[in-house]
């Protein structure tokens, strides 16, 4: 079996279309449909079943892809011993966040990293879809939940709290709520679906001081808590937030302080095979650090 084909079927079922694979892998989707269609004839199977949402795999292809799923970790494991020098921290490091959390405060923070750590070579990935980390889409993942698979290692990072925020050109337009009911004369924007949602019960906004679990309904709903951030700050209404993506902020006002939503966990998570990689924990005692001087 070639292996090249076969590292292609892989990265086309874990899409679950060409189009995002032939984005990941640098290749055409004409290119990748060939390798395709090539394995299934080598194979003798079909191993994709093909319709207007995208591919799903058959009996067989789930199959093939489990089994391509644990070799591709295993050599995952074995290239990073064999790579890594266990006396200074070196080499590739990709860490994965969600959007807002990685722009706003990972970022500004990476370039004192890399000046301690200058044999580390930092990726960054921002998704709001958390990537698989037994296959090695990335080394780091800091995740707005707790992770479901065992053989992660994973430990909290902080608290997030949430609080209703609005702009100062809005709230001057229609003025500052002083109570919770209050705020039925207000307009909010929501987060809308996503997959998964970053956002823990993102809809507690719309219902407080509703009665009988009714809740308001959103003027506007974005998949993106950045973009919920921007819409607020353009004035559009009012909306839940993390307190951290609004810090430094300009024209960002704080609702109602003593309201609060609910309070989430972010967590950082890796592989069990990266334990003793000396960037990993490098990257980990310098987070820790730097989230010990925040208050979110």
């Amino acid at each position: 079996m070639d292996w090249d084909k076969l590292k292609i079927f892989h990265a086309v079922a874990s899409a679950g279309s060409f189009t995002k694979a032939a984005y990941s892998l640098n290749l055409s989707q004409s290119a990748i449909s060939r390798q395709i269609q090539s394995l299934e004839n080598d194979l003798k199977s079909q191993l994709f079943i093909r319709h207007a949402r995208g591919l799903s795999l058959t009996e067989n292809g789930d199959y093939l892809f489990n089994t391509a799923h644990e070799v591709i970790s295993k050599l995952k494991d074995v290239e990073t011993v064999l790579s890594e020098h266990k006396d200074k921290p070196s080499g590739k490091l990709t860490v994965t966040t969600v959007v807002s959390f990685g722009t706003t405060w990972l970022t500004p923070r990476i370039q004192e990293f890399m000046t301690l750590n200058p044999e580390i070579e930092v990726e960054l990935i921002f998704d709001d879809k958390e990537l698989d980390l037994s296959t090695r889409q990335a080394d780091i993942g800091i995740w707005m939940r707790r992770p479901k698979q065992l053989n992660y290692i994973q430990r909290k990072l902080i608290d997030i709290n949430y609080h209703i925020y609005g702009s100062t050109k809005y709230l001057e337009q229609y003025g500052y709520p002083k109570n919770v009911s209050e705020l039925n004369k207000h307009k909010f924007i929501s987060y809308g679906k996503g997959t998964p949602s970053p956002v823990f019960n993102p809809i507690w906004a719309l219902k407080i001081g509703m009665k009988e679990n009714k809740k308001r309904k959103p003027v506007m709903k974005v998949n993106s808590v950045y973009g919920l951030l921007l819409a607020v700050q353009s004035g559009v209404g009012l909306a839940a937030l993390p307190d951290y993506i609004t810090v430094n902020v300009p024209n960002i006002v704080k609702i109602l302080p003593e309201v609060e939503g609910p309070k989430t966990q972010a967590h950082f998570v890796y592989p069990e095979s990266l334990k003793n990689v000396a960037r990993v924990q490098a990257f980990r005692k310098f987070l820790y650090s730097k989230v010990s001087e925040w208050k979110f």
